[in-house]
């Protein structure tokens, strides 16, 4: 990679309540810029994922994967802190959803999905931490010179992220920031961290700001001109071109390098049009689709028994047509290697007619198949 600077902080729409990034439009941009690489760290989400993968790969922009999300230190009275978690590698895209989906599942605080710390000495690996600035545990205790819980959050990231933790750096022109700025190269310089420069991304053009304003009070369900409502957000947050961050990191060039380095360490590799179903536990010594087989020929001539007249003359030719009907379609389904996928769905509504849960004949394919 021979550009300087690595967006490696960015918000598309997908983030929903305060990102105006399109992924397409994203891509140009970037391109044009002359980035090698971007980051996707939509707010405690992935939904983007697909779309944003596909989009740098055609465009030939390295895709990094990442998620900004809401991280609980675990003080009961604490209000969640920031991190942004970037993948390396296929091990930490793996941690990355596993983690993403437990705090949907298990971690609603407010509302809002959020990650235990915890959860992150057990799932780490494969994974590049930036502090989230003075919105991270460390900025939080920087800005209100808490130096004990400042040092207390980095000792726990450096323990579980040996050089995969970088002290996030923003120049976006908020409220405290540079103060945040100074404190956090003071403690990068004590301590031997790296620091990285982003621009916290949430719209692609200056003049965009007031539209993302706009998107920001119909979730806050506040006006544009209350002088009340909170400024959380600059007309700084753009994708600023290398040559712009440049200037802005004069001082700090090493931060500047540091999120091309990132991007270097982090290369992600994903394969799409694989279907992958769960494989279906069999009886010993069967294969799936031998049980497959027989549970679909045991089940047709139950029906064939319950269905049809005993004394009809033509029962067995009637029968016979069945028959053959279901080795076709099972010759196809075997074929296609869908039996997993039937047993699955056979399951399910099994399950579902034993528990009194309402349900009919399946979807799709099960349905329609003899």
């Amino acid at each position: 990679m021979t550009a300087g600077f690595v967006h490696l902080h960015l918000h598309t729409e997908y983030s929903l309540t305060d990102g105006l990034v399109r992924v397409g439009p994203l891509m140009d941009a970037v391109s044009s810029a002359g980035m090698p690489a971007v980051a996707l760290t939509d707010y405690n989400n992935l939904f983007a994922l697909v779309k944003f993968y596909r989009a740098a790969i055609a465009r030939g922009i390295k895709p990094i994967i990442g998620v900004d999300t809401l991280l609980n230190s675990g003080q009961p009275n604490e209000p969640p802190s920031r991190v942004v978690l970037l993948c390396q590698n296929e091990t930490g895209y793996r941690n990355l959803t596993r983690l993403v989906t437990r705090a949907h599942l298990t971690g609603k605080r407010g509302g809002a999905p959020v990650i235990d710390r915890a959860w992150l000495a057990e799932a780490n690996s494969g994974l590049i931490a930036l502090s989230g600035g003075r919105y991270g545990d460390v900025g939080r205790g920087l800005l209100t010179g808490n130096m004990d819980a400042a040092n207390e959050s980095l000792a726990f990231w450096r323990e579980y992220f040996p050089d995969r933790y970088y002290l996030e750096l923003l120049r976006t022109g908020r409220e405290e920031e540079e103060r945040y700025l100074q404190a956090a190269v003071e403690l990068a310089a004590a301590t031997a961290t790296p620091v990285v420069a982003t621009n916290d991304v949430r719209f692609l053009r200056r003049d965009e700001f007031e539209i993302h304003e706009a998107r920001v009070c119909i979730r806050e369900g506040r006006m544009l001109n209350d002088p009340r409502r909170p400024r959380r957000f600059s007309d700084q947050q753009y994708l600023r071109a290398p040559d712009e961050m440049a200037a802005l990191f004069a001082d700090l060039p090493e931060a500047l390098a540091n999120t091309v380095e990132i991007a270097k360490r982090c290369s992600l590799s994903l394969s799409f049009g694989e279907n992958v179903l769960p494989e279906f536990p069999t009886p010993a010594g069967e294969t799936t689709d031998e049980y497959f087989c027989a549970q679909a020929r045991e089940g047709l001539e139950r029906r064939l028994k319950a269905m049809q007249d005993a004394g009809s003359p033509d029962l067995d030719a009637r029968a016979q047509r069945y028959r053959e009907r279901l080795e076709d379609e099972l010759r196809i389904i075997s074929g296609m290697r869908y039996p997993g996928y039937f047993l699955i769905v056979a399951d399910f509504i099994r399950w579902a007619r034993e528990n009194g849960v309402p349900v009919g004949p399946g979807r799709g394919s099960g349905a329609g198949s003899l």
